[in-house]
């Protein structure tokens, strides 16, 4: 693979940075400050001016829908390694991927309508959300079971003539509390007595279907993530057409197999982000500092630790390419242990960074005048999102292991989301 971008992709980088510097960094507290002032009114589930008032300026820019590939519906679309480099300047704010339609789950729901869902689903549903008109949410996870084996999720979906009817309870639906989402991608069983891996479908869900109830936010560290959320929901009764169903009965692990490998890279594109960012500040922060007589920056514990993260960036970054260079070229399954390592690395890469930068900013790193506190929370979810470190590493290990076996079998690879 060539470690150099292509002339596209760097003149898409200068336009993306430009745009940051512009209007991204500016607004940082604008955000947050809007956000505080919603909830002060009553109501913090409000979509905010300044993201709304960037997107047109985005689109306009050619900044807008980069993440999927090969998409008739979305010609904007790069290839994974194309991405990588963009959606890692996109990470560095949390809330700034949404400006650029390109955040989580929206866009793990756009790939998999795309690759899954009909043309009557296409119309309805991928059109909207390409046109950043309306917003989305994933349902899988569950409090009942432990979900980060997916094959445990219990939500009920029994067909009766043209319809499923669903029943179920969900947790950490990243995206269900903004006003703005309209439709739900829900995973439960169609068929219980079905061979472990085929028991599981998946089928989309109006957000406004009658039975429908988001019962509470789920907060991390005491953020809400308002308005965007990760809602607790219960399904009671509520009836879809059977045309709603993605790929057909028994293919929901499949689908989320699918689903699940670009998302996974599109997070570890995003924390490089975030720690280049958090590298950064923590920088500035060490040379603008006196202690003991001379910059914090000349302390040997400092030097040592700015150094060490610039090592870890780029092992993470190198890591990430390589699994989008082979995603694109040998395909996901191919390229499912590098998947895997990149998911354990960059999220304990990210809040290892994080945790220095706090600790240099002293007690104003973990306050809410800077953007350090608010990053950690989000990178911290990351070993927990679309599987945990541990299933990763199991998996991964599996995978190892499976090379120096003789007649060894295939190694399925988890599908899990924790939130």
């Amino acid at each position: 693979m060539e470690f150099d971008y292509s002339p596209k992709v760097k003149d898409m980088q200068a336009r993306l940075l430009a745009f940051m510097d512009e209007h991204i960094y500016p607004n940082e507290n604008v955000f947050h400050e809007e956000v505080a002032a919603n909830r002060a009114k009553g109501n913090a589930w409000v979509p905010t001016k300044i993201v709304e008032e960037l997107k047109p300026k985005a689109r306009a820019a050619g900044l807008w829908n980069l993440f999927l590939p090969k998409s008739p519906r979305a010609p904007e679309g790069l290839s994974n390694l194309e991405y990588a480099p963009l959606c890692e300047i996109m990470g560095r704010v949390p809330w700034a991927p949404e400006v650029f339609n390109c955040s989580a789950p929206d866009t793990g729901n756009m790939e998999t309508i795309e690759r899954y869902g009909s043309e009557a689903n296409k119309d309805e549903w991928l059109e909207p959300l390409l046109k950043g008109e309306i917003r989305s949410a994933f349902l899988m996870t569950e409090p009942a079971v432990a979900s980060s084996d997916a094959t445990n999720i219990e939500c009920s979906m029994r067909r009766e003539g043209d319809e499923y009817v669903i029943n179920g309870r969900k947790w950490w639906s990243s995206g269900a509390g903004d006003p703005r989402c309209k439709v739900y991608i829900v995973m439960g069983k169609t068929d219980p007595e079905a061979p472990r891996h085929s028991q599981q479908s998946m089928i989309l869900v109006p957000a406004n279907a009658k039975g429908i109830t988001v019962i509470r936010p789920l907060t991390v560290f005491g953020y809400d993530d308002a308005p965007h959320g990760h809602m607790e929901v219960e399904l009671k009764d509520v009836r879809v057409p059977v045309g709603n169903l993605l790929k057909g009965e028994g293919q929901g692990f499949a689908i989320a197999q699918g689903r699940l490998g670009p998302g996974r890279i599109h997070h570890c594109m995003r924390s490089i982000g975030a720690a280049e960012y958090a590298l950064e500040l923590m920088c500035k922060r060490l040379n603008q500092r006196v202690a003991f007589g001379k910059p914090i920056s000349q302390q040997g514990v400092w030097r040592e630790r700015i150094a060490e993260s610039r090592c870890m960036i780029e092992q993470a970054r190198l890591l990430t390419l390589k699994a989008a260079y082979m995603m694109d070229t040998v395909g996901n399954k191919v390229a499912q242990a590098e998947i895997a390592m990149i998911k354990i690395v960059a999220p304990n890469m990210s809040t290892r960074i994080l945790d220095w930068a706090m600790q240099a900013h002293g007690g104003a790193g973990i306050s809410g005048d800077f953007p350090l506190a608010y990053s950690y929370a989000n990178q911290r979810t990351l070993r927990f999102a679309d599987g945990p470190d541990e299933v990763h590493r199991n998996a991964l290990a599996k995978l190892e292991l499976a090379k120096h076996m003789v007649n060894a079998k295939e190694v399925e690879m988890p599908v899990t989301r924790g939130s």
